[in-house]
């Protein structure tokens, strides 16, 4: 769990967003993008006169790197490494935007049992060494910080303070933090006048808000790994993320993945890729997370109380589930989607196209 998720949606704005929408409008599109959280946040905006749409996205990416300077578990001046440093067993007042995204943090972790888990910050940390190429931990080395994980030891002080219960604890907010920037990203753009606009934050989460000059939604291309399939959302007013293990390490082979199982102490193995469609980008970021450290079988059950929410796993040889509750996802050969009648769905190769 960290900010740069090393990989990628295909994103199609029905023509790139470096060439936008080809189609009659009165004001042309405004692109801008900026680096920022370890990857590229990128804001195309519509229908505002040039110089509005410039500054509406100029103050969006601007709260992109203030929240960066706010949750970053790379930066030392940040807010975050200095709750981490002072929040054993005594309150510490932390900034609003902290508090509320450590808050949002907590359903995820009793949704899951534990399985997702901002407080995993010391497994992450054991295993970076090994991600680049070090040794591997030893069980007495993952016994100890498995022992500060657990969210339970958080607690949260309206309306602004934080005590960790433990001595060793620390949080990472890389599988929540970015979602929570593009839902501040999309706030701001709302408030400067914008109704049209699409936010790609590094390409593992993005927010559509409105639709695209003629058309009924923006068209994003989805993560698969089989190549097969062809999925796609089409996003107005809400958000899709997408998660997936992958080895940090450019050795390869046996080398050891990025998203850490805080119940074992162990990195994630699972052979899916998961895609999540939520109403917030906070919600389904922290989602995707959620969906693929508890796999395809238990996901589809959660998928079924929450409102306005799809998920898509994916993996390498075609094989899928599908759970959707008010949100459709469309692929190649729909119609070979066989369902159990509550949402969830496997994938039966061969059948005509229905999308």
């Amino acid at each position: 769990m960290h900010w740069h998720r090393p990989y990628l949606f295909i994103v199609f704005l029905t023509a790139s967003v470096s060439s936008p929408i080809l189609c009659a409008q009165t004001e042309p599109p405004v692109y801008k993008k900026r680096y920022v959280m370890g990857t590229v946040f990128e804001v195309v905006v519509y229908g505002l006169p040039t110089d509005r749409a410039s500054a509406a996205i100029d103050k969006a990416l601007d709260e992109a790197v203030r929240l960066d300077h706010v949750m970053s578990n790379y930066k030392d001046d940040s807010d975050l490494s200095r709750m981490n440093r002072t929040a054993y067993f005594q309150t510490t007042e932390i900034p609003l935007d902290l508090y509320r995204v450590i808050q949002e943090s907590l359903p995820y972790s009793r949704l899951s049992n534990g399985r997702f888990d901002i407080s995993v910050g010391p497994l992450v940390d054991l295993w970076k060494a090994a991600i680049r190429g070090g040794p591997m931990p030893t069980a007495e080395e993952e016994a100890r910080a498995r022992d500060c994980v657990g969210y339970q030891k958080i607690e949260l002080i309206p309306p602004n303070r934080i005590e960790f219960h433990s001595n060793c604890m620390r949080l990472d907010l890389g599988s929540i933090g970015k979602g929570y920037a593009v839902d501040r990203m999309a706030e701001i753009l709302r408030a400067q006048g914008v109704r049209s606009a699409y936010i790609n934050a590094g390409g593992s989460t993005m927010y559509g808000i409105g639709t695209p000059p003629g058309r009924k939604g923006w068209a994003v291309h989805l993560r698969d790994p089989s190549s097969s399939l062809n999925p796609e959302v089409m996003l107005m007013d809400n958000s899709v993320s997408t998660s997936e293990q992958t080895a940090g390490s450019a050795l390869g082979g046996e080398s050891p993945g990025h998203i850490v199982l805080p119940t074992s102490g162990k990195p994630l193995k699972t052979k899916y890729v998961v895609n999540v469609v939520a109403r917030s980008a906070t919600e389904s970021d922290a989602l995707s997370t959620t969906l693929l450290l508890v796999g395809p079988g238990n996901g589809a059950v959660m998928i079924k109380g929450r409102k306005d929410v799809a998920a898509m796993w994916i993996s390498k040889d075609g094989e899928t589930t599908v759970a959707d509750n008010g949100v459709q996802i469309f692929w190649e050969n729909r119609a070979g989607v066989q369902t159990d009648g509550n949402s969830a769905a496997t994938k039966i190769p061969g059948s005509p196209n229905q999308k």
